[in-house]
């Protein structure tokens, strides 16, 4: 629906999970989140053009894993801001789900920094990035490259935070509005920069990217 017919180019493919904990059942959930999917990995990333515009993209695969960030969803994120910068491209992102992989213990947490980094030095470099939030976008995406974009938009109705709704309210005692979360919600109070349809969203994304260019 984002990129113009046949100019989507995978990068990164030969990146994949591995069980470096040898945590009980993680290579069996592994191969049956690639079946399930359809894709090798929680994340797609690649080179494409959105209306003519040329850039990178990133898209989280909800049905691997629940969309959780392992070492292999850093490092490929990593490795598209990294190539993004070396080619001078925008990077479009879309998130969805996204906590830690609890499997990879630390190594999993450890994404949250290194995937910022990437995109620090993208943006010192002058670039664009833009994220767009689905639903639901939380944890450690949400807590790290989700809410480091340029331009953040989300999806009408989509659920953002960091822990979840029940989580805060049975940790600090009190009831939380019935929109808390929503993208409405973290509209009004300024944490995204537009909700955007996603029928609506090419032409958009089309029109940010022709407006920044190479930088």
């Amino acid at each position: 629906m984002m990129t113009d017919k046949n100019s989507f180019c995978e990068l990164f493919s030969d990146i994949c999970s591995v069980d470096p904990l040898h945590f009980h059942g993680y290579r069996d959930k592994l191969e049956a989140s690639r079946t399930a999917s359809g894709e090798k990995e929680a994340v797609l990333c690649g080179i494409a053009t959105i209306c003519g515009e040329d850039c990178c993209i990133f898209a989280m695969e909800a049905s691997f894993m629940m969309g959780s960030m392992g070492s292999a969803v850093g490092e490929k994120i990593a490795s598209l801001f990294e190539y993004a910068t070396e080619h001078r491209l925008a990077v479009i992102g879309f998130t969805v789900l996204g906590g830690a992989r609890m499997q990879e213990g630390l190594l999993s947490l450890m994404q949250m920094a290194k995937t910022s980094a990437a995109v620090k030095r993208h943006s010192d470099a002058g670039l664009l990035y833009v994220a767009v939030l689905t639903d639901p976008t939380t944890g450690g995406v949400t807590a790290s490259f989700a809410m480091e974009a340029d331009i953040i938009l989300a999806e009408p109705g989509a659920t953002v935070g960091f822990a979840g709704k029940r989580v805060i309210e049975q940790t600090t005692k009190q009831s939380l509005p019935k929109e808390f979360q929503s993208s409405e919600f973290m509209l009004a109070h300024g944490f995204i920069d537009a909700i955007v349809p996603r029928k609506d969203q090419k032409m958009l994304l089309a029109e940010l990217i022709k407006m920044h260019h190479g930088g």
